[in-house]
């Protein structure tokens, strides 16, 4: 049933939406979703689901593919680049689903659903990610 399974809280597992100028002009911005790993133990078999959704100016609902990334391993205290994110969905609800193990035979599952509200991945929400030496928009 359900109610048996254990559903241990995700700590030190943490999402950013990060900006940094581009290699060819830095007059121009390119924005990149990582997973930051601040645990002292690697995350192995991690799957991300990526989605967004809401509605759009003239207020008609509007989706995004859903999106799904594998990686093997994150190591401990290190992050990973899980996809590029245009800024043309900012005004939606922008969700990262992720699962992973802890350790290589690792028997309890982990999950945490990670939301980014529509309008606040904007200038004045930004702030310095040390571990990615970047600003960006982090949720915890």
């Amino acid at each position: 049933m359900k109610k048996d399974i254990e559903f241990p809280a995700v700590k030190g597992v943490s999402v950013a939406i990060v900006r940094k100028p581009s290699e060819e002009d830095n007059q121009v911005y390119e924005w990149s979703v990582y997973l930051l790993n601040n645990n002292d133990f690697a995350l192995t078999n991690v799957l991300i689901a990526s989605k967004g959704y809401g509605t759009n100016a003239e207020g008609e609902q509007q989706r995004t593919s859903t999106l799904r990334h594998f990686i093997e391993e994150i190591a401990a205290n290190d992050y990973a680049l899980i996809e590029p994110i245009d800024p043309s969905v900012f005004h939606l609800c922008n969700e990262y689903w992720v699962t992973y193990y802890v350790g290589n035979f690792g028997k309890q599952i982990y999950d945490k659903k990670f939301l980014f509200l529509p309008d606040s991945i904007v200038e004045t929400n930004l702030q310095f990610i040390p571990q990615l030496e970047f600003e960006g928009i982090l949720h915890v």
